[in-house]
């Protein structure tokens, strides 16, 4: 796990982890996903078809438990991972697309979330409204 300090879309990237798979992610989630300086978590990853329906028990699996993480700590965690059911060409084009949407899914949950968070700071009255 690498620590740094860089800037993405107004988001500082603390840390940069890689792990030996897609269904190896949410351990390393749960880990960083309590840290006080996480706000957000970016996933990033494809999961290749093979011979076998393996790709589908992983990417099911990981996605599953992704998203658990993020609704039990109350921070987003975006999906980065594309697949299953995908060949290593269909993976590579969609690369920049796969990336950028969910850096920028993360970004805008943290937003969102601030602004939600300070209404109910502020005690305003208010109705749930969800935009896409």
């Amino acid at each position: 796990m690498a620590k740094v300090q860089v800037e993405l879309r107004n988001a500082a990237i603390r840390y940069i982890c890689f792990v030996p798979g897609t269904f190896d992610m949410p351990l390393i989630i749960e880990e960083l996903i309590k840290k006080k300086d996480i706000d957000a978590i970016v996933t990033l990853g494809c999961v290749i078809k093979g011979e076998t329906g393996h790709d589908r028990v992983v990417a099911n699996t990981a996605v599953k438990f992704i998203a658990e993480l993020s609704v039990k700590h109350h921070k987003p965690v975006s999906l980065g991972i594309s697949g299953p059911d995908m060949t290593i060409r269909q993976a590579s084009n969609r690369i920049v697309t796969v990336s950028t949407r969910a850096v920028d899914a993360a970004v805008n949950m943290v937003a969102r979330l601030k602004k939600l968070r300070d209404l109910e700071e502020n005690d305003e009255k208010m109705g749930v409204i969800i935009i896409d």
